[in-house]
């Protein structure tokens, strides 16, 4: 197995491909040791000193990693611990996600629910992170990032000047984007 390695805008997140799927559907953002208890992947990588979050996506794999330990100590670490669960053939989630789209939507947000998964989150997965929408109330959207996303430097002004101005663009209900 060969595992590739990208860095992503967040210097505290990188992102692992092990070239095999990860999470069929949905993503999973995990932030401490007890979250990771629903995956046998984010535990093990959880155990490697340094780590404070993993984010789950499609075919990819993003590690976060405190200020006190370097990528030269911890990528080792952490390709190791990705490669014996995938050559083990271990699952990666325990029980499905849970994110999922409300039949009750309004047809509003609805279209913001398409254009946040149809053009947002595609280009956001390439970084390593994703983008969940958390609501839409007084015109604002309320969006929770994930992986390399979450404390990335530019992640303000890609909601402001990306995600923000497409939106109001294509829905003028909008008049603003908020990270929660």
């Amino acid at each position: 197995m060969f595992i590739q390695t990208e860095a992503t805008p967040n210097p505290l997140t990188l992102k692992f491909m092990p070239g095999v799927p990860v999470m069929p559907s949905g993503t999973a953002f995990l932030t401490s040791p007890e979250d990771a208890k629903v995956s046998p992947l984010a535990e093990a990588l959880f155990h490697t000193e340094g780590v404070t979050a993993i984010f789950l996506g499609s075919d990819f794999i993003t590690a976060t990693k405190s200020e006190a330990v370097t990528w030269e100590v911890l990528k080792p670490l952490l390709l190791t611990a990705i490669m014996d669960h995938f050559v083990a053939g271990k699952p990666v989630m325990l029980s499905g996600p849970s994110v999922a789209a409300n039949d009750d939507d309004s047809e509003l947000v609805k279209q913001i629910r398409e254009l946040i998964d149809t053009r947002v989150r595609p280009a956001v997965a390439q970084d390593g992170g994703d983008i969940i929408f958390r609501g839409f109330h007084d015109g604002i959207v309320q969006l929770e990032l994930h992986g390399s996303c979450s404390g990335c430097p530019s992640s303000t002004v890609t909601l402001k000047n990306g995600i923000e101005n497409m939106l109001k663009h294509y829905v003028p209900e909008v008049i603003a984007v908020e990270a929660v």
